[in-house]
């Protein structure tokens, strides 16, 4: 396969599924993909960490895609020079431990839906190729799947004349997206998407990618989201000494803080990650308008490091020894209300019956005297 055909586009979004989430919730970067014009491809989730310690940013992404298409590329603007290499496959599943729900029993008295008698009822790296006027390859190198560029460039044009070269439809409308990136001097990297067999298409979750670049505040690039066609959501890990928050919502709606916590000695990726920066926050925000997305999100540190934590409740009905608690309380006083009218009977019953008053006969009355 031709790596020069295939390489290129900027990296857009990052998002985290939290898991989760939720229900866990991704934001997609979607307009800043590029694939062949006759083929197919879609992320249908992004997690993403960004860990921030003051002076250096890293962002670990994972993305999941699906479509027919055999390869496709993103292109992610970042402020300063970025390094690139893969990410550890473990740490999605370490956050997902670390924000995971606390649960509780909750009780409760009276039988509901599911319970006795009503158990029955249903719950309502290559070489670089010759780069194009204004583009300027830095570096290029292979990782796993990925063949990944970090460029420069002073004209988005460039960026399509290049694209071009090497096989891919430059969007018109990502050209205007990266405007403002040009504007301010930013980089780029490049990040081509190859299944390890040709022809084969991209599906299924690809490896994490972990970049790291100098920044004196924490910065999750968004813009190119505004590109997106449906409502988008963005899901997003923030390592850092305190507990943080996005400075705006940026267009969506104000983020929902899904756990916030100082975390207790992880181990493995996490607690690679985690030192220096132990404070962790998760963060979900819905963008129902993508359109109106107006910029980046930048974070800083919170007022408090208020701890937030997720509680699910299992609810049981109260029982003794195996014993609806209900139950016992109703079948005892009707127990107790039977028993007073047995005794109210029984005394009656054994009480003594006073003999009837003697029948009183009349005297005889006196012979009547004869008429005369």
């Amino acid at each position: 396969m031709n790596r020069a055909r295939i390489l290129a586009v900027v990296l857009a979004l990052l998002g985290v599924q939290l898991g989760w989430l939720i229900a866990p919730a991704y934001a997609c970067g979607c307009g800043a993909m590029v694939a062949d014009p006759a083929s197919q491809i879609a992320v249908s989730s992004e997690q993403s960490l960004l860990r921030w310690d003051g002076r250096q940013e890293q962002i670990v992404m994972r993305l999941t895609v699906g479509g027919d298409a055999d390869r496709a590329a993103w292109i992610m603007p970042v402020p300063h020079r970025a390094t690139v290499r893969l990410g550890d496959p473990a740490l999605f599943d370490q956050l997902a431990t670390a924000i995971a729900p606390v649960h509780r029993t909750r009780y409760h008295f009276w039988p509901r839906n599911g319970d006795w008698p009503f158990d029955d009822q249903d719950d309502a790296a290559a070489a670089a190729p010759p780069a194009a006027g204004g583009v300027d390859v830095v570096d290029r190198q292979r990782l796993g799947p990925f063949d990944v560029a970090r460029l420069t460039a002073t004209d988005p044009a460039a960026l399509d004349t290049w694209l071009h070269d090497n096989g891919f439809t430059f969007p018109a409308r990502l050209r205007t997206a990266l405007q403002p990136y040009v504007d301010r001097r930013w980089e780029y990297v490049a990040v081509r998407l190859a299944p390890r067999s040709s022809h084969t298409p991209l599906h299924g979750a690809l490896d994490p990618l972990h970049l790291t670049f100098a920044s004196d505040r924490p910065v999750y690039p968004m813009r190119l989201s505004r590109l997106a066609r449906t409502p988008q959501s963005l899901g997003l890990y923030v390592l850092a000494a305190h507990r943080m928050e996005t400075r705006t919502a940026i267009g969506g709606q104000q983020p929902d803080v899904v756990f916030a916590g100082r975390l207790d000695k992880p181990a493995g990726a996490l607690g690679r990650l985690a030192t220096g920066t132990p404070y962790l926050t998760a963060l979900n925000q819905q963008f129902p308008d993508p359109a109106r997305i107006s910029g980046d999100h930048e974070l800083r540190r919170t007022a408090a490091d208020t701890p937030v934590q997720q509680v699910v409740h299992e609810d049981r009905l109260r029982e003794v020894a195996g014993i609806p608690a209900w139950l016992l309380t109703v079948g005892g006083g009707l127990l107790l209300v039977v028993t007073a009218v047995v005794l109210v009977v029984v005394r009656r019953s054994r009480r003594p019956v006073a003999p009837p008053p003697p029948v009183r006969t009349p005297p005889p009355f006196p012979p009547s005297a004869p008429l005369g």
